[in-house]
Protein backbone atom coordinates (compact mmCIF):
# COMPACT_ATOMS: atom_id res chain seq x y z
CA UNK A 1 0.00 0.00 0.00
CA UNK A 2 0.92 3.49 -0.78
CA UNK A 3 2.49 5.61 2.18
CA UNK A 4 -0.11 8.71 3.18
CA UNK A 5 0.57 11.86 0.88
CA UNK A 6 2.32 13.60 3.45
CA UNK A 7 4.48 11.33 4.62
CA UNK A 8 5.69 10.35 1.25
CA UNK A 9 6.15 13.71 0.31
CA UNK A 10 8.30 14.40 3.40
CA UNK A 11 10.43 11.27 3.01
CA UNK A 12 10.91 12.55 -0.88
CA UNK A 13 12.07 15.49 0.00
CA UNK A 14 14.83 14.01 2.53
CA UNK A 15 16.05 10.72 0.37
CA UNK A 16 16.25 13.11 -2.73
CA UNK A 17 18.94 15.27 -0.89
CA UNK A 18 21.10 12.83 -0.68
CA UNK A 19 20.44 11.39 -4.02
CA UNK A 20 21.10 14.58 -5.55
CA UNK A 21 24.67 14.58 -3.83
CA UNK A 22 25.17 11.45 -5.03
CA UNK A 23 24.81 12.21 -8.64
CA UNK A 24 26.46 15.00 -8.92
CA UNK A 25 29.58 13.87 -6.73
CA UNK A 26 29.83 10.34 -8.15
CA UNK A 27 30.20 8.40 -11.86
CA UNK A 28 28.24 11.08 -13.68
CA UNK A 29 29.73 14.02 -12.39
CA UNK A 30 30.79 14.83 -15.41
CA UNK A 31 27.34 15.15 -16.90
CA UNK A 32 26.85 18.11 -14.73
CA UNK A 33 28.39 21.61 -14.57
CA UNK A 34 31.77 22.20 -15.79
CA UNK A 35 31.62 19.11 -18.76
CA UNK A 36 29.36 20.92 -20.73
CA UNK A 37 30.92 23.30 -22.84
CA UNK A 38 30.41 25.77 -25.82
CA UNK A 39 33.84 27.88 -27.89
CA UNK A 40 33.29 31.57 -27.18
CA UNK A 41 36.34 32.83 -29.16
CA UNK A 42 39.98 33.38 -27.57
CA UNK A 43 42.57 35.56 -25.84
CA UNK A 44 46.13 36.41 -25.31
CA UNK A 45 48.17 33.45 -23.26
CA UNK A 46 49.00 34.45 -19.43
CA UNK A 47 51.41 32.91 -17.71
CA UNK A 48 49.77 29.74 -16.07
CA UNK A 49 47.21 28.99 -18.67
CA UNK A 50 46.70 25.15 -20.00
CA UNK A 51 49.33 24.59 -22.58
CA UNK A 52 46.48 22.42 -24.46
CA UNK A 53 44.16 25.18 -25.00
CA UNK A 54 46.43 27.06 -27.34
CA UNK A 55 44.83 27.81 -30.40
CA UNK A 56 47.49 27.21 -32.94
CA UNK A 57 46.09 28.86 -36.11
CA UNK A 58 45.17 31.76 -34.44
CA UNK A 59 48.87 31.85 -32.37
CA UNK A 60 50.26 31.15 -35.79
CA UNK A 61 48.51 34.18 -37.73
CA UNK A 62 48.99 36.59 -35.17
CA UNK A 63 52.49 35.64 -34.50
CA UNK A 64 51.90 35.25 -30.31
CA UNK A 65 50.03 32.52 -28.54
CA UNK A 66 46.52 32.89 -28.07
CA UNK A 67 44.58 30.44 -25.90
CA UNK A 68 41.11 29.21 -26.90
CA UNK A 69 38.03 30.51 -24.13
CA UNK A 70 34.95 28.25 -23.31
CA UNK A 71 31.68 29.02 -21.57
CA UNK A 72 30.17 26.59 -19.76
CA UNK A 73 26.75 25.92 -20.40
CA UNK A 74 23.90 25.64 -18.35
CA UNK A 75 23.00 22.26 -15.86
CA UNK A 76 22.52 19.17 -17.36
CA UNK A 77 18.70 18.05 -18.77
CA UNK A 78 16.80 15.32 -17.47
CA UNK A 79 14.30 13.27 -19.13
CA UNK A 80 12.39 10.64 -17.14
CA UNK A 81 10.27 7.40 -19.52
CA UNK A 82 8.44 5.59 -17.53
CA UNK A 83 6.53 2.04 -18.20
CA UNK A 84 2.90 2.02 -16.54
CA UNK A 85 1.97 -1.13 -18.97
CA UNK A 86 -0.09 -3.35 -16.88
CA UNK A 87 3.42 -5.94 -17.04
CA UNK A 88 4.45 -3.04 -14.55
CA UNK A 89 1.63 -3.95 -11.68
CA UNK A 90 2.88 -7.45 -10.96
CA UNK A 91 4.96 -7.82 -7.65
CA UNK A 92 5.33 -10.58 -5.17
CA UNK A 93 6.54 -8.31 -2.48
CA UNK A 94 4.78 -4.90 -0.25
CA UNK A 95 5.78 -2.79 -3.48
CA UNK A 96 4.32 -3.68 -7.39
CA UNK A 97 6.95 -2.79 -10.31
CA UNK A 98 5.12 0.14 -11.10
CA UNK A 99 5.31 1.67 -7.29
CA UNK A 100 9.22 1.09 -7.52
CA UNK A 101 9.08 3.21 -10.54
CA UNK A 102 7.10 5.72 -9.25
CA UNK A 103 9.47 5.80 -6.50
CA UNK A 104 12.73 5.75 -8.49
CA UNK A 105 11.10 8.63 -11.31
CA UNK A 106 9.86 10.93 -8.45
CA UNK A 107 13.35 10.90 -6.83
CA UNK A 108 14.88 11.81 -9.56
CA UNK A 109 12.94 14.79 -10.36
CA UNK A 110 13.35 15.73 -6.35
CA UNK A 111 17.03 15.49 -7.10
CA UNK A 112 17.18 17.34 -10.44
CA UNK A 113 15.18 20.02 -8.53
CA UNK A 114 17.56 20.10 -5.95
CA UNK A 115 20.48 20.56 -8.44
CA UNK A 116 18.43 23.00 -10.30
CA UNK A 117 18.56 20.76 -13.52
CA UNK A 118 15.71 21.43 -16.16
CA UNK A 119 13.61 18.09 -15.67
CA UNK A 120 11.04 16.37 -18.60
CA UNK A 121 8.73 13.24 -18.71
CA UNK A 122 6.86 10.97 -20.50
CA UNK A 123 4.55 7.96 -19.30
CA UNK A 124 3.22 5.46 -21.59
CA UNK A 125 1.20 1.88 -21.27
CA UNK A 126 -0.25 0.76 -24.41
CA UNK A 127 0.18 4.63 -25.46
CA UNK A 128 1.27 7.96 -24.42
CA UNK A 129 -0.49 9.12 -21.30
CA UNK A 130 1.68 12.23 -21.02
CA UNK A 131 4.51 14.14 -22.23
CA UNK A 132 6.76 17.34 -20.97
CA UNK A 133 9.88 18.82 -21.75
CA UNK A 134 12.43 19.81 -19.31
CA UNK A 135 11.57 22.69 -17.45
CA UNK A 136 13.61 23.84 -14.27
CA UNK A 137 11.67 24.76 -11.07
CA UNK A 138 9.30 23.99 -8.18
CA UNK A 139 6.20 24.11 -10.74
CA UNK A 140 7.64 21.28 -13.06
CA UNK A 141 8.72 19.66 -10.71
CA UNK A 142 5.16 19.14 -8.82
CA UNK A 143 3.67 18.86 -11.88
CA UNK A 144 5.56 15.37 -12.70
CA UNK A 145 5.52 14.05 -9.53
CA UNK A 146 1.44 14.47 -9.07
CA UNK A 147 1.43 12.57 -12.50
CA UNK A 148 3.94 9.47 -10.99
CA UNK A 149 1.80 9.71 -7.73
CA UNK A 150 -1.49 8.69 -10.20
CA UNK A 151 0.75 6.31 -12.34
CA UNK A 152 -0.29 2.73 -10.59
CA UNK A 153 -3.78 3.27 -12.42
CA UNK A 154 -3.61 1.66 -15.92
CA UNK A 155 -5.94 -0.65 -18.18
CA UNK A 156 -4.53 -0.38 -21.45
CA UNK A 157 -3.02 -3.49 -23.07
CA UNK A 158 0.70 -3.75 -24.84
CA UNK A 159 3.37 -1.25 -24.42
CA UNK A 160 4.19 1.74 -26.23
CA UNK A 161 8.21 1.89 -25.22
CA UNK A 162 9.89 1.95 -28.75
CA UNK A 163 7.35 5.09 -29.24
CA UNK A 164 8.05 6.43 -26.08
CA UNK A 165 11.80 6.07 -27.16
CA UNK A 166 11.30 8.03 -30.41
CA UNK A 167 9.48 11.09 -29.12
CA UNK A 168 12.43 11.67 -26.08
CA UNK A 169 14.84 11.56 -29.29
CA UNK A 170 12.63 14.04 -31.42
CA UNK A 171 11.61 16.17 -28.33
CA UNK A 172 15.20 16.91 -26.63
CA UNK A 173 16.78 19.38 -28.59
CA UNK A 174 20.04 19.29 -26.55
CA UNK A 175 22.32 16.69 -24.12
CA UNK A 176 20.53 15.14 -21.95
CA UNK A 177 20.52 12.50 -19.01
CA UNK A 178 17.14 10.45 -19.78
CA UNK A 179 16.56 7.72 -17.67
CA UNK A 180 14.29 4.97 -19.22
CA UNK A 181 12.20 3.36 -16.19
CA UNK A 182 10.59 0.13 -17.54
CA UNK A 183 11.07 -3.42 -16.97
CA UNK A 184 11.58 -3.82 -20.93
CA UNK A 185 8.97 -6.54 -21.37
CA UNK A 186 8.59 -5.98 -24.52
CA UNK A 187 10.29 -5.93 -28.27
CA UNK A 188 11.49 -3.53 -30.82
CA UNK A 189 12.48 -1.37 -28.07
CA UNK A 190 16.25 -1.64 -29.19
CA UNK A 191 16.56 0.47 -32.41
CA UNK A 192 14.86 3.55 -31.06
CA UNK A 193 17.34 3.00 -27.66
CA UNK A 194 20.18 2.93 -29.90
CA UNK A 195 18.97 6.15 -31.39
CA UNK A 196 18.34 8.28 -28.35
CA UNK A 197 21.77 6.97 -27.02
CA UNK A 198 23.53 8.72 -30.25
CA UNK A 199 23.13 12.14 -28.67
CA UNK A 200 21.67 11.75 -24.63
CA UNK A 201 23.61 10.36 -21.69
CA UNK A 202 20.80 7.26 -21.43
CA UNK A 203 20.26 5.12 -18.00
CA UNK A 204 17.91 1.61 -18.85
CA UNK A 205 16.47 1.32 -15.26
CA UNK A 206 15.10 -2.44 -15.09
CA UNK A 207 12.76 -3.02 -12.61
CA UNK A 208 12.93 -6.58 -11.26
CA UNK A 209 11.30 -8.29 -8.73
CA UNK A 210 12.44 -11.77 -6.54
CA UNK A 211 10.16 -13.70 -8.12
CA UNK A 212 11.46 -13.71 -11.62
CA UNK A 213 14.70 -15.38 -10.39
CA UNK A 214 13.04 -18.03 -8.13
CA UNK A 215 9.68 -19.04 -7.95
CA UNK A 216 8.11 -19.74 -4.56
CA UNK A 217 7.96 -23.68 -3.73
CA UNK A 218 4.16 -23.53 -2.90
CA UNK A 219 2.73 -26.35 -5.30
CA UNK A 220 0.90 -26.12 -8.15
CA UNK A 221 -0.17 -21.98 -8.94
CA UNK A 222 -2.13 -20.32 -11.90
CA UNK A 223 0.00 -17.81 -13.75
CA UNK A 224 -1.91 -15.18 -16.15
CA UNK A 225 -0.48 -13.20 -18.26
CA UNK A 226 -1.51 -9.35 -17.10
CA UNK A 227 -1.46 -8.33 -21.02
CA UNK A 228 -3.09 -10.95 -22.55
CA UNK A 229 -4.98 -12.62 -20.30
CA UNK A 230 -3.67 -16.39 -21.06
CA UNK A 231 -3.07 -18.91 -18.02
CA UNK A 232 -1.85 -22.20 -17.14
CA UNK A 233 -1.20 -24.29 -13.96
CA UNK A 234 2.56 -24.79 -13.19
CA UNK A 235 3.73 -27.03 -10.48
CA UNK A 236 6.16 -24.56 -8.78
CA UNK A 237 7.61 -27.62 -6.86
CA UNK A 238 9.27 -28.92 -9.35
CA UNK A 239 13.16 -28.82 -9.66
CA UNK A 240 12.76 -28.83 -13.48
CA UNK A 241 10.80 -25.71 -13.79
CA UNK A 242 12.41 -23.84 -10.97
CA UNK A 243 15.78 -24.33 -13.35
CA UNK A 244 14.11 -23.30 -16.77
CA UNK A 245 12.34 -20.11 -14.89
CA UNK A 246 16.07 -19.47 -13.46
CA UNK A 247 17.87 -19.92 -17.09
CA UNK A 248 15.46 -18.15 -18.69
CA UNK A 249 15.77 -15.11 -16.36
CA UNK A 250 19.36 -15.21 -16.72
CA UNK A 251 18.87 -15.23 -20.29
CA UNK A 252 16.62 -12.06 -20.77
CA UNK A 253 19.15 -10.45 -18.19
CA UNK A 254 22.16 -11.52 -20.38
CA UNK A 255 21.04 -10.29 -23.73
CA UNK A 256 18.83 -6.70 -22.22
CA UNK A 257 22.07 -5.81 -20.44
CA UNK A 258 24.21 -6.68 -23.86
CA UNK A 259 21.58 -5.04 -25.68
CA UNK A 260 21.81 -1.64 -23.72
CA UNK A 261 25.73 -1.34 -23.72
CA UNK A 262 26.05 -2.15 -27.12
CA UNK A 263 23.93 1.00 -27.86
CA UNK A 264 25.47 3.02 -25.82
CA UNK A 265 23.43 2.56 -22.58
CA UNK A 266 23.87 2.26 -19.36
CA UNK A 267 22.14 -1.09 -17.15
CA UNK A 268 20.90 -0.79 -14.13
CA UNK A 269 18.56 -3.30 -12.20
CA UNK A 270 16.18 -1.92 -9.08
CA UNK A 271 14.37 -4.93 -7.56
CA UNK A 272 11.08 -4.46 -6.17
CA UNK A 273 12.07 -5.80 -2.62
CA UNK A 274 15.45 -2.97 -3.07
CA UNK A 275 15.43 0.87 -1.33
CA UNK A 276 15.30 2.90 -4.36
CA UNK A 277 16.88 5.73 -2.41
CA UNK A 278 19.66 3.50 -1.49
CA UNK A 279 20.04 1.33 -5.05
CA UNK A 280 19.94 4.78 -6.62
CA UNK A 281 22.62 6.53 -4.56
CA UNK A 282 24.71 3.24 -4.66
CA UNK A 283 24.61 3.15 -8.37
CA UNK A 284 25.36 7.66 -8.58
CA UNK A 285 28.32 7.21 -6.26
CA UNK A 286 30.58 4.41 -8.61
CA UNK A 287 33.46 6.35 -9.81
CA UNK A 288 34.46 4.15 -12.37
CA UNK A 289 32.15 1.70 -14.14
CA UNK A 290 30.61 2.84 -16.91
CA UNK A 291 33.08 6.10 -18.05
CA UNK A 292 32.45 6.99 -21.25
Amino acid sequence: MKKNTSRRAALLHLSSLSLATGMKSGTFKSLYRGQGIEFNGVREYLRGDDVRSIDWNVTARMGKPYVKVFDEERDLDVFIIVDKSLSMRTGSGRHSRIETASDCASLITMASLHNASPVGAVIFDGQIEFSCSPKAGKNQALLLLSHFDRITDSEATGSALDSALRGAEKLLKKRTLVFVISDFRTSQWQSPFARLCQKNDVIALRITDPMDDKLPEVGAVTFRDPETGWGCVLPTSAQKLQKVWRDDFNKRTENWTRDCLRHGGIPLSISTSQDPVQALIKFFSRKEQYSR
